[in-house]
């Protein structure tokens, strides 16, 4: 067969099967991949929703699809979303087992960080095929979040035999399958979790402390720093490190935890924890002289419980 052969489209024989969509919690992700899906030739039958928030965005996102309760959800489709905060998913889950909404060959997939395939044990026991699909991506909960899973990663769980299967899902909504292993779920969301739902912490926070030191548009200033920032980092690690702490620069640092807690004192415990592990790794990686550590430590710990006031000047 000839290159200009295999470029074909496929035949609609050769494609997978196509399947009924259902979700269950309409909250930010499940609408969203639930369209996504749809793009692929799947067809959305059915979502639960509860708030008045919910029921908009699967309006939004699912336009004619019904809105049911959560067994119903399960009757009608193949494919079935669960797409609920990590610490209901288990009571979900065994509910749903215990009152028969699982039927055999149900491909029940949940979008929980946290948990791997395991939590869908009560489901496995009643005949559906388990998969864990973590879209590594933050969802605003509108149209924009599915123009956003291409080329997203997706954590997968799965067992083996289903391993080609919760990878093809993932292909389909536009993403990237990464395996991840079952004992390493907690690992990879804290990970995920630190890296991103923090990002938004400090940003906003960094946003609040520039609007109050006069800066007009304190978005259109940090824009470039932090996306330069990230881009550094994601291509060099900590050789990106950067700033007064990975300089050793004490006094510098000392007037800032000055300036936070005449101005900000919320935000001294979190410069304070995020210097110590910035001059940790500095140090750890040749950046930050040890002699020039062991000053600024002195100063981040005499700061972390210091009032401040004229005597704060005498560590510097």
């Amino acid at each position: 067969m000839n290159a200009s052969v295999s470029k074909e489209p496929l035949d609609a024989r050769d494609r997978p099967a196509r399947l009924t969509v259902g979700v269950v919690g309409a909250g930010r992700v499940g609408p969203a991949l639930a369209a996504s899906l749809q793009l692929a030739g799947h067809r959305p039958v059915a979502v639960s929703a509860v708030s008045d928030a919910s029921r908009r965005r699967a309006a939004a996102l699912l336009p004619g699809v019904p809105v049911v309760e959560p067994a119903e959800v399960l009757a009608r489709a193949d494919l079935v979303l669960l797409t609920v905060p990590d610490d209901v998913l288990p009571t979900l889950v065994e509910g749903l087992a215990e009152t028969g909404a699982v039927r055999p060959g149900h491909l029940l997939v949940h979008t929980s960080g946290r948990y791997g395939a395991r939590v869908l044990d009560p489901a496995l026991r009643a005949g559906a095929l388990p998969l864990a699909l973590h879209p590594a991506m933050t969802f605003t909960g509108t149209a924009v979040d599915v123009q956003r899973l291409a080329g997203c990663s997706f954590g997968v769980t799965a067992p083996e035999e289903l391993r080609l299967a919760a990878e093809a899902l993932v292909i389909e909504m536009g993403g990237e399958p990464e395996w991840i292993a079952e004992e390493s779920r907690p690992l990879y969301h804290a990970a995920l979790a630190l890296g991103a739902n923090h990002l938004v912490t400090l940003v906003a926070q960094s946003m609040e402390l520039l609007a109050a030191a006069g800066v007009s548009a304190p978005d259109r200033m940090l824009g470039p720093l932090l996306g330069a920032a990230l881009d550094n980092a994601l291509r060099s690690g900590d050789a990106a490190l950067t700033g007064p702490v990975a300089r050793g620069d004490a006094g510098t640092v000392a007037a800032h935890i000055d300036e936070l807690r005449a101005h900000a004192p919320q935000a001294v415990a979190g410069y304070v924890a995020m210097a110590r592990t910035t001059a940790d790794r500095a140090l750890a990686h040749g950046l930050l002289k040890a002699e020039l550590a062991e000053d600024l430590l002195v100063v981040l710990a005499d700061r972390e419980g210091r009032p401040g006031g004229p005597g704060a000047e005498e560590t510097r």
